[in-house]
C-alpha cells in the first residue's frame, strides 16, 4: 500500500464520522430521535435462549437514555422477514410509522461466545450509517446488550454512555439494611454486606466501594476493594464517621465526622491517613460532601444559617459559599460530572420531598420532580446526562432514572417490593 492510499484509508473513517448526525442533548430545541428497533435476527438455536434478555436490556438502554423516541413494535408495517442489508429493507414502510432512524441487529452463538451485530440506517436516505459488533460470554447476555447500546449512544453523541457502569444502593429487609452492587439498570445485583445497619454506599474509581456501617456499634466508614478486601477507617473513641465520598482520582475521601454536638467535614487520603478538618462550626452540622469533577471543590450540607442548605467550598476548606436560599430543608447534594450543576433533595411547601438542580455559578434552581410522592437522593450518571434517584410513587421506595433536566422518568426494570435507598452511580 503506497503512502497516499494509506493516508486515505486512515482519513475515510474520520470523514464518515464527521458526516454522521450528532444529537445535541441539551438546549431548548432538543427533540428525541424517532427510532425503530426490530427484534433481533437470531441465527442458530443456541442463541435463542439468551436473545430475550439481550433484547430486553438493549431496548431499556435506548429508551431510558432520553435520546430516542423508541417506537412501539406493534406499529411496525414492514415485513418481519427483512434482512440486515439496506437492499432488503423497504424504507418507505419505516417512514410510514414515523421512524427517522432504524436499528436492525442479529445474534449468534459461536462456540463459547455470544456475538451480536447492529446496523443503523437513515430512513429518509435509505443508507446504512453505522455498523457495530460485540461479543461476550453466553452467561452475560445483558452485558452484550449494554455494549451494543453504548456503541449506538456514542455514535449519536460522541460521548460514552452510562450503560457499562455500575450502581450501589441499600436494600432494607426487616431490621437489616445491606449494601448491594448492580449493573446500571439494577440487574446482576450482588449483596455486599450481610445483616446489621449499613448505609450510604459510594462507588469510587476502579470499583472501590465505601459505606457507613454500625457493625461495631457506632457508625464508621468501611472501604471495600474490588477483590472484596474490606478495611475499617480508624477514628477516635466517641467519634462517628458517616457519608464517605471519593475524589475523582480516587486518592482522597471526604466524610462527615460527628463528635459531641457538632459534625464537621473532613478529608483524608483514600486509606484514611492524613485526616484534615475543613469546617469548624461549633454546634453546627456539616454533612453529605460531594466532590466537584476537577477535585478542587466540595459541595456539602450545613445548618450554619439556621436550616440545612447546600454550600460549596474549596477542597482545602477555604472559600465557603452558600448556594441554596430557597426552601428550609435542602440535602443530599451530588455534583454533576459535567461540573455545571449540583442535584439535591428539598422539602417543599407540602412537606413532600422532590429533586432539584442548582447551577453552581449562577445559583439558578430548576425543579426536576413534582406530584409523584417523595423523590430523593439523586446521583448523576458518569457522563452527567442521567440522574438515578429513589421514589415512593409506586408505594415503597424504588430506584428510578431520568434525564438531567427531569424528563423521561422511568423505573429500573424488575424490582421487587423491597425498600431501596441511597443509590450512588459509580464514576
Amino acid at each position: 500500500m503506497n503512502a497516499k492510499v494509506l493516508l486515505l484509508s486512515l482519513l475515510l473513517p474520520l470523514a464518515a464520522l464527521a458526516q454522521a448526525p450528532v444529537i445535541q442533548i441539551s438546549g431548548a430545541n432538543f427533540r428525541p430521535l424517532p427510532l425503530a428497533v426490530t427484534p433481533p435476527l437470531v441465527q442458530g438455536a443456541e442463541a435463542k435462549g439468551p436473545s430475550q434478555e439481550v433484547d430486553e436490556a438493549f431496548m431499556y438502554d435506548l429508551r431510558a437514555s432520553g435520546l430516542f423516541q423508541v417506537l412501539d413494535r406493534a406499529s411496525f408495517l414492514a415485513d418481519p422477514k427483512e434482512g440486515l442489508a439496506a437492499g432488503s429493507i423497504n424504507f418507505s414502510r419505516w417512514a410510514d410509522v414515523g421512524a427517522e432512524s432504524l436499528v436492525k441487529y442479529s445474534l449468534a452463538q459461536d462456540g463459547g461466545e455470544l456475538k451480536a451485530e447492529a446496523r443503523v440506517f437513515n430512513v429518509g436516505s435509505g443508507r446504512e450509517e453505522f455498523k457495530t459488533s460485540a461479543s461476550g460470554p453466553p452467561a452475560e447476555p445483558r452485558q452484550l446488550a449494554h455494549k451494543l447500546a453504548d456503541a449506538i449512544y456514542r455514535y449519536y453523541t460522541r460521548e460514552p454512555s452510562p450503560f457499562l457502569s455500575r450502581i450501589s444502593y441499600v436494600r432494607k429487609t426487616g431490621n437489616n439494611r445491606d449494601v448491594w452492587l448492580a449493573d446500571w439498570d439494577g440487574r446482576n445485583a450482588k449483596q455486599v454486606t450481610r445483616g446489621g445497619i449499613n448505609l450510604l454506599p459510594a462507588l469510587g474509581p476502579e470499583g472501590v466501594l465505601g459505606y457507613t456501617s454500625y457493625q461495631h456499634g457506632e457508625p464508621n466508614l468501611y472501604i471495600r476493594q474490588p477483590d472484596g478486601d474490606t478495611v475499617r477507617l480508624k477514628t477516635s473513641e466517641g467519634q462517628m464517621a458517616t457519608g464517605v465520598s471519593f475524589s475523582p482520582d480516587g486518592k482522597r475521601i471526604a466524610y462527615s465526622l460527628a463528635e459531641g454536638e457538632s459534625a464537621q467535614i473532613w478529608v483524608a487520603n483514600a486509606d484514611g491517613s492524613g485526616p484534615k478538618r475543613l469546617t469548624d462550626t461549633r454546634f453546627g452540622i456539616n454533612s453529605s460532601p460531594s466532590w466537584s469533577p476537577d477535585g478542587k471543590r466540595l459541595a456539602f450540607v450545613s445548618n450554619r444559617g439556621g436550616s440545612p442548605q447546600v454550600y460549596v467550598m474549596n477542597a482545602d476548606g477555604s472559600g465557603v459559599r452558600r448556594l441554596t436560599f430557597q426552601g428550609n430543608y435542602n440535602q443530599t447534594p451530588d455534583w454533576s460530572p459535567r461540573g455545571d450543576m449540583i442535584a439535591f433533595t428539598a422539602r417543599d411547601e407540602r412537606n413532600a420531598f422532590d429533586l432539584f438542580t442548582v447551577n453552581v455559578e449562577s445559583g439558578k434552581v430548576t425543579r426536576l420532580t413534582q406530584d409523584h410522592a417523595n423523590n430523593e437522593e439523586p446521583s448523576f450518571s458518569p457522563n452527567g446526562r442521567l440522574i438515578l434517584f429513589t421514589s415512593t410513587r409506586t408505594g415503597t421506595p424504588q430506584l428510578f432514572v431520568m434525564t438531567a433536566d427531569g424528563n423521561n422518568q422511568v423505573p429500573l426494570p424488575a424490582q421487587d417490593k423491597s425498600t431501596l435507598l441511597t443509590p450512588d452511580w459509580g464514576r
